[in-house]
């Protein structure tokens, strides 16, 4: 079962990474997320839709103890022409170090519980995750990528 999601999520993000339109969405938010609590938001492209709309959730923190680190995932589909229905997952999150490029690169790993894809965000910044394969490398449009921390 594993393996068909990490299939599966390998397959989403290589759909993600050829497509073509669409802008992240890159607003500047004042602070005020608690240290326990970070949502981050952004626009993914589509090939077929004018975008994935992505929302996260990350409960606790990097010091926090793995099953105090949950998150809750969005996703939605601009005017798609088959109007797939939206994307709602949750489960726990865990940090890992290190990229094929970067050593030292936080990477954190979203498990739904139950069916669904694995997700892997690089931390960029303290406002910024982007999401990378699930070989931990950037894709080559890794700016259109970016959630931003709200």
């Amino acid at each position: 079962m594993q393996l068909r999601s990490l299939l599966a999520g390998s397959a989403m993000l290589a759909l993600l990474a050829g497509c073509a339109a669409g802008q992240t969405d890159q607003q500047e938010t004042a602070p005020g997320v608690s240290a326990s609590q970070a949502n981050y938001q952004g626009t993914l492209p589509c090939r077929n839709c004018d975008g994935i709309d992505l929302d996260v959730t990350l409960e606790g923190s990097e010091t926090s103890a793995p099953q105090e680190r949950t998150f809750e995932l969005q996703a939605s589909y601009r005017n798609h022409p088959q109007t797939p229905p939206n994307e709602n997952y949750a489960g726990n999150w865990e940090v890992l170090t290190g990229t094929p490029s970067d050593p030292d690169a936080t990477v954190y790993e979203l498990t739904p519980n139950g069916d669904g894809q694995i997700y892997y965000f690089q931390k960029i910044s303290d406002r910024t995750l982007e999401l990378i394969d699930p070989e931990r490398r950037r894709f080559e449009n890794g700016e259109m990528l970016q959630l931003q921390r709200q």
